[in-house]
């Protein structure tokens, strides 16, 4: 799908890191964006410098995301291209032992259900929402109506050790992939996902230059993490390669993740 002036498109977590770098790129090639993301101050302004639209968005909330379709509709017409970033992790062990009063303790089942409603959960629902809305619309060349594009992670297929909840959220993505195109391949809707390994964003921003280093030694080759825009070229790629559907693709260097 050619990214025309004016076509409509929406990016979860787009206030931030790989979904930031995605709204921009998208922006550039003359659509109109909207961002959904918690994050309002850092939102606007991202909005802003792209001439696009924020809507406070929680994806664990139906009616937060339906008001966010709403808005983002109001403002740039029924989105075209829909690219799920909103996402979020922890590190906690299935059991883990503490080491001075050898108390065993089981993964708090909140906590997983909370990386579950966010990262895969939150997801499907904008997949769904979003492509309810591209019926409506008419199809281009080839018969298409729209195209998403969901985040998932290496993590998918060789988590860590505390990554269960993660993993399993974006192992959930990476499933849904197919049978998702599948269900929308009559009404001309693409869908494709990105495995992304190690990528500069804020979270490991935050992380020490010792770790960093020791990180991204680990990446095969180049020798570094991954950039935000290298990111959103993929995305780019996707959304332009009418041929592409119902697939899921590594962005990592070459990294096969090591436990721990």
């Amino acid at each position: 799908m050619k990214i025309d002036q004016g076509v409509a498109a929406i990016v979860t977590g787009g206030a931030s890191g790989l979904g930031e770098a995605t709204a921009r790129a998208i922006a550039a090639q003359g659509a109109k964006v909207a961002l959904f993301d918690f994050n309002e101050e850092t939102g606007t302004k991202v909005a802003a410098d792209i001439g696009g639209t924020f809507c406070k968005v929680d994806v664990t909330d139906e009616a937060s995301v339906d008001a966010g379709f709403a808005k983002a509709r109001a403002a740039h017409g029924q989105e075209r291209i829909l690219v799920n970033c909103a996402g979020t992790g922890n590190v906690i062990k299935t059991v883990s032992r503490d080491r001075e009063t050898g108390e065993i303790k089981a993964f708090p089942t909140d906590q997983f259900e909370r990386i579950i409603q966010i990262n895969l959960i939150g997801t499907f629902r904008c997949c769904a929402k979003s492509a309810a809305g591209m019926l409506s619309l008419d199809p281009l060349e080839d018969k298409a109506r729209g195209v998403i594009i969901n985040t998932s992670s290496a993590a998918a297929v060789d988590g860590q050790i505390g990554q269960a909840a993660y993993s399993a959220s974006k192992g959930g993505i990476v499933s849904l992939t197919l049978p998702m195109a599948r269900d929308l391949m009559g009404e001309g809707i693409r869908v494709n996902a990105i495995l992304p390994g190690i990528f500069d964003t804020p979270l490991m921003a935050r992380a020490s230059d010792k770790v960093r280093d020791a990180l991204s030694a680990t990446v095969p080759f180049p020798k570094r993490f991954g950039k935000p825009e290298e990111f959103a070229a993929m995305a780019l790629a996707m959304i332009e390669n009418d041929y592409w559907n119902g697939e899921y693709v590594r962005l990592d260097g070459g990294l096969r993740m090591p436990p721990r």
